[in-house]
């Protein structure tokens, strides 16, 4: 059921004790990723069909490099390699939808000071359009610090955009809602001046959107994050869903559907960084399951099978 958009957001630390009571088997497992170097693979997304069948993932920076890169790869024998003639992107955080049967792929493009190559002076979401991932072209730019923009092709032949401003007054960051009729439509001022969804973080707390889904009932699942930051500047982040109607922009509560704590142990790219997962896809399998795909503490990649979380909102 879908609730009223003035509903009161919980604490990251209410919805992981919520997670705890109700107990899960789930048991994550690694991805592993083969000629890609010392580069480490994290964030990536859930596998789509292109020419044959790939994965795209992204592969992370080198050890004493500040360049970011993903790749289109394929899967076999357990490995993924990188697909041979794809092309690479330097951006982060890749993601892909379908729009009207056209492929809409796309990343962070981060922007480094000249005069020092490990500090970050600011960012942008990068969109790229085509029906192979050979023949993509660049066009749509998000404005300057906004991650986390996705598009969703709908029922009505609307494409719903979600967006990410960042600081909204005095909130960390939110996240935005408007609708398009055509690609070309997706313009900077547009996803700079989306509709905000009112009651869904604290303002001390974060999250954004990581991927849409269409439900059999034209609402919208929405496959996100959750994140707060705790004493010393420690990172948590959390896998999350919620679903919205379009219509009337009412959306549910945050629902956290993974922890760091279901996957095996593995590095953290820093300290920091121990208790993160990063949504980057999900696929529904039709029987009540789902395989989340997931970032693991920046350092490495990993998928779970998981109850259907959009289930209940299409009851």
């Amino acid at each position: 059921m879908i609730q009223a958009s003035a509903q009161q957001a919980k604490s990251c630390v209410e919805l992981l004790k919520e997670f705890r009571l109700k107990g899960t088997d789930a048991r994550g497992e690694k991805l592993f990723f083969a000629g890609v170097g010392r580069r480490d693979v994290y964030n990536v997304t859930a596998p789509f069909l292109d020419e044959g069948g790939v994965g795209h993932r992204r592969p992370g920076r080198r050890p004493r490099e500040r360049t970011f890169f993903h790749h289109v790869f394929r899967g076999e024998n357990g490995k993924w390699t990188p697909r041979e003639g794809a092309p690479v992107f330097e951006l982060q955080d890749p993601f892909f939808t379908f729009v009207r049967g056209e492929l809409v792929l796309g990343g962070v493009q981060v922007f480094f000071d000249p005069d020092d190559p490990h500090y970050v002076t600011t960012w942008r979401t990068v969109f790229y359009r085509g029906y192979r991932v050979r023949e993509l072209r660049e066009f749509a730019q998000g404005p300057l610090t906004m991650k986390d923009v996705r598009l969703i092709d709908q029922q009505n032949g609307r494409i719903g955009v979600f967006t990410r401003p960042m600081p909204v007054g005095d909130a960390r960051a939110m996240i935005g809602y408007a609708e398009i009729s055509d690609l070309d439509e997706l313009t900077e001022d547009l996803m700079a001046n989306a509709e905000v969804l009112k009651g869904q973080f604290l303002k001390v707390e974060w999250g954004g959107a990581n991927e849409v889904h269409l439900l059999n009932n034209g609402k919208l699942g929405v496959l996100g994050h959750v994140a707060w930051m705790d004493y010393g500047n420690i990172r948590h982040y959390y896998p999350m869903v919620f679903a919205l109607d379009p219509a009337t922009r009412a959306h549910t509560p945050l629902k956290m559907i993974a922890t760091r704590s279901l996957f095996p142990e593995g590095p953290a790219k820093r300290p920091d960084l121990e208790d993160v997962l990063f949504s980057g896809g999900l696929r529904r399998n039709g029987d009540g399951t789902a395989t989340l795909y997931t970032g693991v503490s920046d350092a490495e990649a990993a998928r779970i099978v998981i109850e259907d979380p959009f289930v209940e909102y299409e009851a």
